[in-house]
């Protein structure tokens, strides 16, 4: 009997310990509802005092085959020396790039409107009456601005090139009413930095293209609303004088070829391509002549006609 009561004794000791236990246990494990409250407050003031981060859009060349490329995307110009994977921001906003007349589509920079290589990356454009030509020739690391003209009115066609390191030329045009306008050509002699402008060809015709073969020898082409033949001025000094070129175009042609493009040296003549402007039906319309001139530009005779394949 006294080993009954003993043995009783210790199952009540031993369940009394793993009672107190679970009690501890549970009482520590209580929450308190309005202390969880206060530090979600305090949770939602810390979020709301921090400044919104916005999600910057991935970046993605124009033309995802260019290793040498750039994108107008989040409004701003960039560009890129390897596909996209690293990218320099351009010192120019992107109304600063559309500035004028005449802006495309601006969903891709204006067309000869720049010059993006390994060696230089140059963009033309207007900034309060002022054309200007912003460059790097190290990839972006350093950017030049350089004043090209001013003041300058609205500006309608531009086309900037280099030849040399050294010598560029730059042609805009302005004051445009109805189908006239006043055309300006700049040369600079070191890379960019200074421009001077030539004399003016004094036609007044709305441009439709020009450029130089050297730097003595350039072209401005005439005529982009119904031309009727091709209107060809050429200088060979470097823009002091200008006179018309003479394009023999065989009867059978006449009102069909009527756009001269800018030339290109061939072997030791110059040949240039006439397409039939903005309303040509003959072939399609696609169809252009070809021309060459033996004597650097001055005269130009027909060669033959060229198939849309035979010009990309």
């Amino acid at each position: 009997m006294k080993n009954t009561l003993l043995s009783l004794s210790g199952v009540i000791v031993i369940a009394l310990i793993i009672a107190t236990v679970i009690y501890e246990r549970s009482s520590n494990e209580v929450t308190y509802p309005h202390l969880v409250q206060l530090n979600n407050v305090l949770d939602n003031q810390k979020s709301q005092n921090e400044p919104e981060r916005p999600l910057s859009e991935q970046l993605h060349p124009i033309n995802m085959n260019d290793t040498i490329s750039y994108t107008l995307q989040n409004n701003e110009l960039n560009i890129t020396y390897n596909k996209g994977k690293d990218w320099i921001k351009a010192p120019i906003t992107k109304d600063q790039l559309f500035a004028g007349e005449y802006n495309g589509d601006e969903q891709e920079l204006i067309e000869n409107s720049y010059i993006l290589t390994e060696d230089r990356a140059a963009f033309l454009y207007s900034n309060e009456e002022r054309i200007l030509l912003t460059y790097s020739l190290d990839q972006g690391n350093t950017w030049e601005e350089a004043v090209v003209t001013e003041p300058f009115p609205s500006m309608r066609f531009r086309k900037v090139d280099f030849l040399t390191d050294h010598f560029g030329y730059a042609i805009i045009t302005g004051d445009r009413t109805m189908s006239q306008e006043s055309s300006h050509v700049f040369l600079t002699q070191d890379g960019g930095l200074s421009w001077n402008e030539t004399n003016t060809s004094g036609v007044t015709r709305l441009i439709s293209d020009g450029g130089f073969l050297d730097e003595s020898t350039g072209f401005l082409s005439f005529g982009t609303i119904n031309p009727e033949k091709p209107d060809l001025y050429v200088t060979q000094d470097a823009g002091s004088t200008w006179s018309e070129a003479t394009i023999i175009l065989p009867e059978n042609y006449n009102e069909i070829f009527v756009s001269a493009e800018i030339p290109e040296k061939e072997g030791n003549h110059l040949a240039i391509l006439v397409n039939q402007g903005p309303n040509g039906d003959y072939e399609g319309g696609k169809v252009k002549g070809k021309f060459i001139s033996k004597d650097n530009g001055t005269t130009w005779e027909f060669l033959k006609e060229v198939q849309p394949n035979e010009t990309e």
